[in-house]
């Protein structure tokens, strides 16, 4: 369920599911360009006993992937299984496929004869609950917050930048976000985000973090629900599959009488997600 809620988080309208009760899904893939020229959709069922013991079932759909392109993609996505064992691995499969795509793009080969599709405008919503910062710096260099003077850095406190707020039926969600590369940073930014008052009032303030240890080449990883039941491991989750290294992420949720059930977990993951890639 984890790893669905990620997925759909990630991937937004190219996700679809066919069938939730069958645990039957669909991503459309494209090449990542502005505008594709490649695109491919994968069907997967997850049997009951993925990902322990059970592959997903899969099926490759593209009017131009036949023969030789088929078995090699087919070839790839079952080497990561093999590789994978018992652990969630579709969002491997599907940067997989998209990753063959953009070599495909790349390359000579002829144009395949597909509509293009335009993409959706999103409505920005409801104001700002504080100053929206567009990161400015490099996303690479911002989660890899490493630096040799680790002393130095402990004793300072990081940037912190605030997301664009979700709101839904007078709920509202909006992601803050660190590098860190000390559980100790990670409490100072903590302390600071709750000096605002705003945020120090808001019914949830769901965290997590995952710090990359080079010497141990060991994960530091935590999360915290504050009262949101599950919702820290499923924020942990997501930073789990996008690979996110020495980065802080707090959700704050200000409830507004409505209850939302589980939309409220795709909101604090779609806030989540939207702070990382920005």
């Amino acid at each position: 369920i984890d790893e669905i809620e990620a997925l759909s988080s990630i991937y937004g309208e190219d996700w679809c599911v066919v069938d939730e009760d069958e645990k039957i899904y669909c991503i459309k893939i494209n090449d990542c360009l502005d505008q594709p020229k490649w695109t491919l959709c994968l069907q997967v069922i997850l049997p009951p006993g993925y990902p322990a013991v059970e592959p997903p079932i899969y099926q490759l759909n593209a009017p131009w992937l036949r023969g030789q392109d088929y078995m090699e993609l087919a070839n790839s996505l079952e080497e990561i299984y093999v590789q994978n064992l018992g652990e969630s691995i579709l969002y491997l499969w599907v940067e997989k496929i998209r990753e063959v795509l953009i070599e495909k793009a790349q390359s000579s080969d002829p144009e395949p004869d597909i509509k293009k599709t335009s993409e959706e405008v999103e409505d920005d919503g409801d104001d700002f609950l504080l100053d929206y910062q567009p990161i400015q710096e490099d996303p690479i260099k911002m989660l890899n917050y490493i630096t040799s003077e680790s002393q130095e850095v402990d004793e300072e406190l990081p940037s912190i930048y605030h997301g664009n707020p979700i709101t839904d039926r007078r709920s509202t969600f909006q992601a803050h976000l660190a590098p860190v590369v000390t559980p100790s940073q990670v409490k100072r930014v903590l302390e600071k985000l709750y000096e605002n008052k705003k945020i120090a009032s808001a019914t949830h303030n769901i965290y997590a973090y995952r710090i990359y240890c080079e010497d141990k080449q060991a994960f530091l990883q935590d999360c915290e629900d504050d009262g949101e039941t599950a919702a820290g491991g499923r924020l942990l989750h997501l930073m789990q599959i996008l690979n996110v290294h020495n980065v802080l992420v707090v959700v704050s949720r200000w409830y507004g009488g409505i209850l939302l059930g589980p939309d409220r977990f795709k909101h604090i993951n779609n806030c989540a997600r939207n702070v990382l890639v920005e």
